[in-house]
């Protein structure tokens, strides 16, 4: 058997090199003993059919008896990473066009022929020009060489990176082409490939594919769009943590012990005779804990929606209070005109800073009063209407005047607005121009610092205060909890309504227990806590929400309006027919529980009958002993 052995060089050689020799053929999925992670729903395209039995799949450990750990291939025999018959190899530009042209673009290509369209196109410098062997790279290793059109022209010089399968983002043989940056290049070694075979990708089709193939989960591939679209550091760092699996493991967890309780009690319906009773308090006890992971990941929707949207924060104030510097003086900018003049500002003036990793927008309002000025009196207008949408209004008064009868007539009137649009916007109280004044000067400002959630004192001019009023700002929206640079996983809205969903069932089963209703009704709200936690992981998740998902991606073709509508058009209609189809599946399972139930009630009655009958007899029995006696 030794003997049998051969060197990766000597490998080689006797497959390629040897005239009277074949290469081997190319594996054909349907027969290897596979077992792929794609989801039953999917189409055609993402999955094929496993032999139960082949000779090549029972023979895997003959197999790597001539394969050597260096041969790029050696995993498509042992079956852990097929690549489906019929995969298209899609390519498409993965860096972004929007901007001033780089030094370096990247032309990605995924698929079973990824290799075979690049070596159609790609001349790497060290073969002869004249040379047909075709491209056999080594998986990792950066090829120099050059893209030809179809006439053989060069297009541009570019590097190769092959990664094959299964190491590479899509599990699926990869080559990127490093090109130069600018739009005509990449155009151009795009549109080589494409003539080459190879197919457009749609958008998020290459995560789409390393979700299909197992690389990533539900999770983790939508945070690669947030990371990749991420606009502060706290974002990017709330990304990363989802890609590296924090949130996806609390999921799998809980969902875990959902079925593995499910289990139990299923197996105890069945068997109830022959299992041992169930340990009530424990399974209470673990579905308080699912219950404390659901509550702690909900806790995050909001900072998520922060780190996504931002806050905007609105400065108001009578005219002269010093806005405008503030503005200035926190952004570190020159936004907004400054003058001694009165009424200076008429529009809205607005200044991006980032606050504990949060992306703040700064609205600087014109100053309001009364006023006869009509254009001053078109911006008192707008900063009104500004501090109705922001999302913390911040009222500046200045240190010199104290607190005016005009300061509380502009309270009055955002606080009038706040009740009549149901608002609850929170209101910080900034002491502008301390620097002009003594702190001990304010006996008459302190009396109306109730009326606010916080107060600081600040100084344009100096910059005091500034970071204090961050903080105030951190407190009040509660960002407080989750320190800058704590890399913390965050759930988005879709997450979010699946994990509500499963703390409903939680909730339900909790009650159940405490009400000691029959094991059928529990085993209820645990397949709808697994089922929504499988929503989330992608465990069980229908086609159209992975197209709405992989849709928003950046990256690929863009879509007509005739296309949309097709899309829009489709999507209502499976959603219907998924409505439609839920609904019977209700039914079903309600007329399977009455039925079960029925059955349950009918062998009850059939013991107590029995029950009867046997002391009957014994009460028999017991007569006849007397007479005998």
């Amino acid at each position: 058997m030794a003997s049998l052995l051969l060197s990766p060089l000597r490998f080689r050689h006797f497959l390629y090199k040897r005239p009277k020799l074949k290469p081997p053929s190319p594996l054909s999925f349907t027969s290897l003993k596979l077992r792929p992670r794609f989801p039953p729903y999917l189409h055609s395209c993402h999955r094929s059919s496993a032999a139960s039995s082949s000779p090549l799949a029972d023979s895997d450990h003959k197999t790597h008896a001539l394969l050597t750990f260096n041969d790029e291939r050696a995993a498509l025999l042992n079956g852990s990473h097929p690549q489906p018959e019929n995969a298209t190899t899609i390519a498409a530009i993965v860096t972004s066009l929007g901007g001033p042209p780089g030094a370096v673009g990247i032309v990605r290509l995924s698929g079973p022929s990824a290799v075979a369209v690049v070596g159609h196109v790609f001349r790497p410098s060290r073969r002869k020009s004249k040379s047909k062997r075709p491209w056999r790279p080594t998986s990792h290793v950066v090829e120099y060489g050059v893209v030809l059109d179809p006439n053989g022209n060069v297009v541009d010089e570019v590097l190769a990176v092959p990664m094959l399968a299964p190491r590479s983002y899509t599990r699926e043989d990869v080559v990127e082409l490093q090109c130069h940056g600018t739009q005509v290049c990449l155009n151009r070694v795009l549109r080589a490939c494409l003539e080459a075979g190879a197919r457009l990708a749609e958008p998020g089709e290459f995560t789409l594919r390393a979700f299909l193939n197992g690389r990533l989960d539900l999770t983790q591939a939508e945070n690669v769009d947030r990371l990749i679209s991420a606009k502060s550091v706290a974002a990017a760092d709330a990304a990363l943590a989802a890609i590296q699996g924090g949130f996806s493991s609390m999921v799998k967890s809980v969902r875990f012990q959902c079925i593995e309780l499910l289990t139990e009690i299923e197996a105890r319906l069945d068997f109830d005779d022959e299992m041992p009773p169930l340990d009530i308090n424990q399974v209470v006890n673990k579905i308080h804990s699912m219950s404390q992971d659901v509550e702690s990941a909900l806790e995050t929707a909001n900072y998520d929606q922060l780190l996504q949207s931002g806050l905007q924060i609105a400065i108001l104030g009578r005219p002269n209070v010093g806005k405008s510097s503030l503005l200035n003086a926190w952004s570190k900018t020159e936004r907004a005109i400054v003058t001694e003049i009165a009424g200076t500002t008429r529009d809205v003036v607005e200044a991006s800073i980032t606050v504990g990793g949060i992306p703040i927008t700064l609205l600087d309002t014109a100053g309001i009063r009364e006023t006869n000025d009509v254009v001053e009196k078109i911006g008192v207008e707008r900063s009104e209407a500004v501090a109705m949408g922001a999302d913390v209004i911040i009222m500046t008064i200045s240190a010199l005047d104290g607190w005016s009868p005009e300061d509380s007539e502009l309270l009055d009137r955002i606080q009038s607005n706040k009740k009549s649009t149901g608002s609850s916007t929170p209101i910080i109280l900034v002491i502008n121009k301390m620097d002009c004044v003594a702190s001990d000067c304010l006996e008459r400002v302190q009396q109306n610092v109730g009326s606010f959630n916080k107060h600081v004192l600040t100084s344009a001019i100096t910059g005091q205060g500034i970071q204090d009023l961050e903080k105030a700002i951190l407190d009040i929206v509660g960002l407080n909890k989750f320190p800058a640079g704590s890399r913390r996983w965050t759930v988005n809205q879709r997450q979010c309504e699946q994990l509500v969903r499963t703390k409903e069932a939680l909730a339900r089963l909790k009650s159940s227990i405490e009400e000691e209703i029959p094991f059928d009704f529990w085993t209820i709200d645990l397949r709808e806590a697994a089922m929504a936690l499988g929503h989330i992981s992608g465990e069980d998740i229908s086609e159209e929400v992975l197209t709405n998902i992989f849709g928003k991606f950046c990256i690929g073709k863009e879509l007509t309006k005739e296309e949309l509508k097709e899309k829009e058009k489709t999507r209502k209609a499976k959603e219907k027919e998924k409505r439609k189809k839920l609904e019977q599946e209700k039914e079903f399972e309600k007329k399977r529980l009455e039925q079960e139930m029925k059955k349950r009630q009918e062998k009850e009655k059939k013991k107590r009958e029995e029950m009867k009958r046997k002391e009957k007899e014994k009460a028999k029995m017991k007569m006849k002993h007397k007479m005998k006696k």
